[in-house]
């Protein structure tokens, strides 16, 4: 096991499958101790139970992020378990539903809103003061390709998503000075299960999604993975406000 993140401690959101539990594996594969965050309960206590059996560090709390309450109770419990925190992931995200903007569901643009903007910033507030006591501390939130460009449908998620960057911008400024970083990482499409299921639903879909990735392929989860854990480590140490496209060169078009 490589040791990048020994004695750190690492608070994932959306953690229970996709990027979030990829992200929370390659984090204990390299050392860390793990909070696993999410709403479902028995998704998450079997993630953190995998993360254990393979040999690492790990814990899960049942959170709902867009509630206040719960992000500062979440919090909370990962200063209470492990007496401190490191890092923040903030990966919990909806993607709502494909209806143009006259026609998207104020419900559902609620949702999405209340997840993937409120619930992040929800997060920081609670997480940066227990950050601010550790050198070395980070956070990265989970932008997209979506928080630079807009589709013809999805206003919510775009929004969000604009709204993700503009939050890790205004917090890096804010913080930099006490020497906590915060940055971005913003993916194209990426093969997970949710995703199979949009995206891939068929050869003539996956053929066009593809298509719009120069690099012909579209990404992974440990390609994310990966871009989250450089953020977070030393190697990135002047590295602050910054949004990582992992894109395949689909914004450079």
């Amino acid at each position: 096991m490589a040791e990048r993140f020994l004695s750190r401690v690492v608070l994932v959101t959306g953690a229970t499958g996709g990027l979030g539990l990829g992200i929370a594996r390659a984090f204990s594969r390299e050392g860390a101790a793990v909070v696993l965050a999410a709403r479902r309960a028995d998704v998450g206590e079997r993630a953190a139970e995998e993360l254990r059996s393979s040999g690492g560090e790990a814990t899960f709390v049942q959170a709902d992020v867009s509630a206040p309450d719960d992000a500062r109770r979440l919090v909370a419990a990962a200063v209470s378990r492990y007496g401190r925190l490191d890092l923040a992931i903030n990966n919990a995200g909806i993607g709502g539903t494909g209806r143009r903007t006259a026609d998207y569901p104020i419900d559902t643009w609620r949702d999405v809103l209340s997840v993937n903007l409120d619930g992040l910033f929800y997060c920081m507030k609670w997480e940066i003061p227990e950050l601010l006591k550790q050198p070395h501390a980070a956070i990265v939130n989970m932008a997209s390709v979506s928080g630079f460009v807009a589709a013809p449908v999805g206003c919510a998620y775009t929004a969000s998503k604009h709204g993700v960057i503009g939050l890790t911008r205004a917090a890096a400024m804010e913080y930099a000075p006490k020497g906590l970083r915060v940055n971005a990482v913003a993916p194209a499409v990426v093969r997970t299960a949710i995703n199979e299921q949009t995206f891939f639903a068929n050869a003539e879909t996956e053929a066009r999604i593809v298509a719009q990735h120069p690099l012909g392929r579209v990404g992974t989860i440990d390609e994310v993975a990966a871009a989250v854990l450089w953020l977070c480590s030393d190697e990135a140490s002047f590295v602050t406000g910054s949004v990582l496209t992992v894109d395949g060169g689909f914004l450079a078009q």
